[in-house]
């Protein structure tokens, strides 16, 4: 489960995006849609993780917030000790929308593109 605990007392002051990004640059990658939103390879490497915020709403207890996540994955290949391929990471970007209780700080998040 994930609990953006700081991004909600955060909300409706100016320091809101640099507090949801930091807390984001925070969490478990495993919390977060990488795999599922790769394009230019085949596994996610959530090490160095950055985003941007794209849009935000105030919905009926609920903040919605639609974010750009930076990422690298890498074309895992078969490790064999003559594979020719390399493990180059790859610049990768996916968007989500975060859906944040604004009592309990759980948040949700979803896969966009």
């Amino acid at each position: 489960m994930l609990y953006l605990k700081q991004s909600i007392k955060a909300w409706d002051t100016d320091s809101f995006k640099d507090v949801l990004i930091k807390e984001l640059r925070s969490i478990d990658a495993s919390l977060l849609p990488l795999q599922q939103g790769l394009s230019y390879s085949n596994f996610a490497v959530g090490d160095n993780i950055s985003a941007i915020i794209l849009c935000t709403e105030d919905n009926n207890g609920q903040l919605q917030v639609k974010a750009g996540l930076f990422y690298s994955g890498i074309i895992a290949g078969c490790n064999c000790a003559d594979d020719p391929t390399p493990v180059d990471e790859i610049n990768e970007y996916c968007e989500v929308l975060l859906a944040i209780d604004k009592k309990t700080a759980l948040t949700t998040v979803s896969l966009i593109k």
